[in-house]
Formats: C-alpha cells, structure tokens, sequence
C-alpha cells in the first residue's frame, strides 16, 4: 500500500519505488520550500551532478535529508543545499548515500525539479 499522507524524515521507509516526502527547513531554497511535498523515486537512472535527491549522511545516518548532488565521492555523494546561507549539508556532515532522486514537487505548485539550481544559488560569495 503506497502511503497517502507523504514521510517526514523519522518515518521514511523505501519500501516502494516511489515515495512522498515533505520538506522541513529552509535549505533548498528557493528551489524548495519548507512545507514543498515531494516525489521520490528509489533506483531509475543513475544518479548525476545537479539531481535533488534524498539522502542520509554516513554521519547523521538518522538524519533524512533533501539536497542537490554536487560530486561523486569516498564511494559516496557530496551534497549541497541550494540555499548557500544554511550549511547543512556536505560541509557539516561530510559524504552521503542517495536513497532516491526527487521527480517533482506535487504540492502546493507542482513542478518538475530542475537539474541545475538557477545561476547563482548555492554560491557561498
């Protein structure tokens, strides 16, 4: 059974090919908001620089997080937000395991996820 209400992050389970997820905080903005509900898709294509995924760092492994796939690395994936002011991401927690890669925001303006943050996101100048 698919579940109708999306996962936060305490209660995700991949069980399933695709999943909802509901963002908390403020990190992917302005590309997500908090409250954004996602879906998630578990295996598909290989995962590339630019995806929005989601993850668990190998540090924080019981943190689930929403983030955009920087580079391949230590057997991993470096991780950033889009919002370059909030740094919870790669830089604090180092390398993560992807779980799934976001297909699109579902609520409360539907869109697809686009590969690449707009120019000048994520820049920390």
């Amino acid at each position: 059974m698919i579940p109708l209400r999306p996962y936060s992050a305490g209660e995700a389970q991949l069980r399933w090919p695709l999943f909802p997820v509901l963002v908390h905080g403020p990190s992917m903005a302005p590309t997500l908001r908090h409250g954004d509900m996602l879906l998630v898709r578990c295996g598909g294509r290989p995962v590339r620089p630019g995806d929005v995924v989601v993850a668990r760092f190998r540090s924080r492994p019981d943190l689930l997080v929403v983030k955009r796939v920087e580079r391949a690395q230590e057997g991993g994936w470096w991780l950033l937000g889009d919002n370059g002011l909030v740094t919870d991401d790669s830089r604090a927690y180092g390398v993560a395991d992807v779980l799934g890669r976001v297909l699109c925001r579902y609520w409360p303006h539907p869109a697809r996820m686009p590969a690449r943050p707009p120019a000048g996101l994520g820049d920390d100048a």
